[in-house]
């Protein structure tokens, strides 16, 4: 259960990697803003927003990462403490901003608390 906690925690860096690079440096391009549904004028009036809105992102993955080089039991608090986080900001996303945020950020989120938690 270890090893199959440890790949969650891994993809769920790399999502908010994703999401970072994204938000920070696309979100003015097509492809992404059919993702999140906006329009050239309103990506181009909120891509400083957005920008700082995938630097958070980033903190996410870098605390994930951290938790994962890290011995426990520092690594095993690291990992638990930002996958809550993450499932925090995918909640309060999909309350705020799209229901599609609770898919795409605090399942993945839960799924990888759950096996963290039980792999102890």
């Amino acid at each position: 259960m270890r090893l199959v906690a440890e790949i969650l925690v891994g993809l769920l860096a790399a999502l908010h990697v994703y999401i970072l690079v994204m938000e920070m440096f696309l979100w003015t391009t097509p492809r992404v803003r059919a993702s999140f549904g906006t329009t050239a004028e309103f990506a181009e009036e909120t891509k400083v927003l957005a920008a700082n809105q995938g630097l958070y992102n980033g903190f996410l993955a870098a605390g994930l990462i951290w938790g994962l080089v890290t011995s426990d039991p520092v690594g095993q608090a690291a990992k638990i403490f930002f996958a809550v986080c993450v499932v925090v900001a995918g909640l309060y996303g999909a309350a705020t901003a799209s229901r599609r945020i609770l898919f795409a950020q605090a399942v993945p989120g839960a799924i990888t608390l759950a096996a963290v938690l039980l792999a102890g």
